[in-house]
């Protein structure tokens, strides 16, 4: 059999996967899934994770429950050599080991861009995983259990203060989910005035919600803006050290929490640790079928998709076009990528992926959210249905679909979930303490980031 290894569980190394064990006929190939979670997070439902709309393990889908034809490796991918066809990984146990391929599919996605900010790296969390959703969610809840029980003060002020950094989809859906949920808990802590809490979005542009036009995202700024929150435009985050934001704007304040989701960056394993052509942006340079080719030929027996890879965008109708790294792309070029294998196995010529966008549609929280398709833009509450809508069809397999509407059915008469778990993070504090501190420490905190 033909070994075919795909590096990444994401988006579109799932649904290549999924696809071609529905094709392969039984000795055709293997395939290999190479990741080092065991699941594949589906990440435009993190900010209702963070809000508590959707029960964060819904928003992964488990790769062994799905993938059941498929060998997956748990694991890192540290260099690819295709010159000799092996990958070497370094498994989450044990020592690296080298795996060796017939067929390589790169999918492993794009990382979170950082910068040299001082504090930044201690101060803050991502929102590309349902861990960081998590966390977040639990450090705001639980800087409402702190506040209450202070005077007002600048302790209380901090922990009642949150910044986003980031004003693209994540950044936008993130922060509107999480002023919602601020919102929506200031009903069950009297002791909070419905002025304390603090809610700073933070864009190096001059405008949020690029893949809208301008204004559509001039409306959204102001329907931030209504709801009690700041939007700092044209600006940028200069320190972060000890929880004091400091702004390019010059403006200067204590947050309790910051979260970070100012753009991707290129996998460091595609563009440092790999013989294989990438662009000036370090993306794997794909054609339209999806094979990864330098500027003169295409590389035999290697494929990309996803965020990690530079892909032509057919659809766009001009020169020099590539898809934008987005969940719609990344699920349809998966879809593809398994059907152009397959018919490459079998002699058969690959066929372009073209795909024209259905539009963008974001949630601005509970409730509000905006569409819009060329010249047609829905805002408010049947934008946010629609959100709703295209995500829980878009998410793979009827059994997630199920549970997350389950669960948003049973808010409908419940309403949201605002228990605080995060002393999930240092499960062993009570074993260990059993209620008392440890001998020149001060007592751990909910909520305190836990650190390596």
């Amino acid at each position: 059999m033909r070994e075919i290894l795909i590096v990444g569980g994401g988006y579109a190394g799932f649904c290549t996967a999924w696809g071609l064990e529905k094709r392969l006929r039984p000795g055709e190939a293997r395939v290999t899934v190479v990741d080092p979670r065991p699941y594949m997070t589906y990440q435009p439902f993190l900010p209702e994770v963070v809000a508590g709309s959707v029960e964060a393990r819904h928003a992964a889908v488990s790769l062994r429950r799905h993938l059941r034809r498929t060998r997956l490796v748990a694991g890192s991918v540290t260099e690819i050599r295709h010159s000799a066809r092996t990958v070497t990984v370094r498994p989450e146990s044990g020592p690296s080991l080298d795996l060796h391929y017939d067929v390589l599919v790169v999918t492993a996605g794009a990382v979170t861009r950082t910068f040299p900010i001082p504090g930044l790296s201690d101060q803050a969390y991502g929102l590309k995983h349902v861990e960081e959703a998590v966390a977040i969610r639990d450090r705001l809840l639980t800087s409402f259990d702190r506040a209450a029980g202070l005077p007002r003060g600048p302790e209380r002020s901090k922990l009642l203060t949150v910044t986003v950094v980031g004003g693209g989809f994540s950044g936008v859906e993130g922060f509107g989910e999480l002023l919602a949920l601020a919102t929506a808990l200031l009903k069950q802590y009297p002791e909070i005035g419905a002025d304390e809490p603090a809610f700073h979005l933070v864009e190096a542009r001059d405008r949020i919600l690029p893949e809208v036009t301008d204004r559509p995202g001039a409306w959204v700024v102001r329907s931030l803006e209504k709801r009690g929150a700041r939007v700092h435009l044209n600006t940028q985050l200069v320190s972060a050290e000890d929880g004091r934001v400091r702004l390019s704007d010059g403006t200067e304040y204590d947050s309790g929490l910051l979260v970070w989701t100012a753009g991707n960056a290129a996998n460091p394993i595609v563009h440092n640790h790999s013989d294989l052509p990438v662009d000036e942006r370090g993306l794997l340079t794909v054609r339209a079928d999806l094979r990864v080719t330098t500027d003169t030929e295409v590389v035999p027996d290697v494929w990309a998709a996803g965020d990690d890879a530079s892909v032509p965008d057919l659809a766009a109708g001009r020169p020099g076009a590539h898809t934008v790294p987005n969940a719609q792309h990344a699920v349809r070029q998966g879809k593809r990528l398994a059907k152009n294998i397959l018919a490459s196995l079998r002699g058969r010529p690959a066929k372009d992926y073209v795909h024209r966008s259905l539009g963008v549609v974001a949630t601005l929280g509970l409730g509000r959210g905006i569409f819009q398709y060329r010249g047609l833009v829905i805002k408010g509450f049947p934008a946010w249905l629609m959100h709703r809508g295209y995500h829980v069809l878009a998410i793979p397999s009827w059994e997630r679909k199920t549970r997350v509407f389950a669960v948003w059915a049973t808010a409908l008469l419940y309403g949201r979930d605002i228990v605080s778990l995060a002393s999930v993070q240092h499960p062993r504090e009570a074993f260990v303490s059993r209620g008392e501190p440890r001998r020149g420490e001060e007592p751990a905190q909910p909520g305190d980031r836990l650190t390596a």
